[in-house]
């Protein structure tokens, strides 16, 4: 049913204008109690064993919706009703930006794909911190909190810029991510490189300390897809150095191999996402398993469409998995597919749990 509302309204729309009615569907409905508590049952199955310990988190299963759908944490209820186990919102900025001009994102449908070249649009990091603290919650997923570059900032200001926003968000985190990897604001991959890396992130993690005195805030690095090997080894070796809690691999990519949509679509610049990154998704994750190995949480992100998609990446040494575009494609049934194919791949496994099948793979072959 979703897929002719989608071919038939969707489809037709501008790409942001369908994802603000979406986006604004969602809010509704979620601050209807009668309406959220039947749309939950039906959308938002528990299963015991896909129950997940991560971040020193506990989650009802692992899969998680991405950073960029909601950028300014208003619809992390909504999210929450349709089954999602994380939520991970952002990404914010120090200040707040309207991000780049429009047209700005744009559906690559026979490659089931996205770019877009949003630029980081949100409002600002005080905002987010002032709506996360009045938040009164309806349901309790794991939040996390991404955190980007504003865009005006040099290069070389960027670490008080991240500071900034940790100081504000980092109380209302169940998670901090730093993002260095989107390829919509200038500049800001180079910060993957390791001698800009490491005293970034030290900062942030030493402002996270002094901010959140109470409980430790796990802090993760999200890297781009579109890194060479030898620069994931870096950026994972990095991360065991620094003590750091998990590698989200990966952002999207400015690569455009194999598409067979409209080549005037293919050639928009920004980040794709979608089918087309699940290779190479993939294998970052694979290549980031066999270099930290269980000592860090590993996320899996790009590309995963399906249960199948999911399980291969727990396979490969993902605790969690996250998803944007698939859920745009497939619709508010698209977790309820995702849990119920999950449970029935553990139940027909060889493994007794989730935790005992993430990186299974990766151990065999080495």
């Amino acid at each position: 049913m979703y897929k002719f509302f989608f071919n038939l309204v969707f489809k037709r729309m501008d790409p942001e204008q369908a994802h603000h009615l979406a986006f604004r569907w969602i809010r509704l409905a979620a601050r209807v109690p009668v309406l959220r508590t039947f749309v939950a049952a039906a959308l938002a199955p528990r299963f015991k064993e896909l129950r997940t310990e991560a971040l020193g988190l506990r989650m009802h299963g692992p899969c998680g919706l991405a950073a960029g759908f909601d950028k300014n944490a208003v619809a992390i209820d909504g999210m929450a009703m349709l089954g999602f186990d994380h939520v991970e919102i952002g990404t914010v900025t120090g200040e707040p930006q309207p991000g780049n001009p429009k047209k700005r994102l744009f559906r690559l449908v026979p490659d089931r794909a996205l770019i877009n070249r949003m630029g980081f649009n949100n409002e600002g990091s005080a905002a987010v911190a002032e709506r996360l603290h009045a938040r009164v919650p309806v349901f309790k997923p794991v939040v996390g909190v991404n955190i980007g570059k504003t865009k005006v900032v040099p290069e070389e200001e960027a670490a008080a810029d991240y500071v900034k926003s940790t100081e504000r968000l980092a109380g209302h985190a169940d998670y901090l991510v730093v993002n260095v990897s989107s390829p919509n604001t200038p500049g800001l991959r180079n910060l993957q490189a390791t001698e800009s890396l490491r005293p970034l992130l030290t900062a942030v993690r030493e402002a996270a300390d002094r901010t959140v005195t109470d409980r430790r805030v796990p802090l993760l690095v999200k890297i781009a897809p579109d890194l060479a090997d030898e620069d994931v080894d870096a950026v994972a070796d990095l991360a065991v150095e620094l003590g750091l809690d998990g590698i989200i691999a990966t952002n999207t990519t400015i690569g455009r191999e194999g598409l067979t949509s409209d080549p005037a679509l293919c050639q928009e610049t920004g980040g794709l996402s979608g089918a087309p990154l699940k290779e190479r998704s993939l294998e970052v994750l694979r290549r980031l398993y066999a270099r930290v190995g269980d000592d860090i949480t590993l996320v899996g992100v790009g590309g995963i469409e399906n249960a199948e998609d999911a399980w291969q990446r727990i396979l490969a040494g993902a605790t969690l998995v996250q998803g944007y575009s698939a859920f745009i494609y497939e619709g508010p049934f698209w977790m309820r597919a995702m849990h119920n194919g999950l449970a029935a791949r553990l139940n027909t496994s060889p493994y007794a749990t989730l935790a005992d099948a993430v990186g299974a793979d990766v151990r065999k072959s080495a």
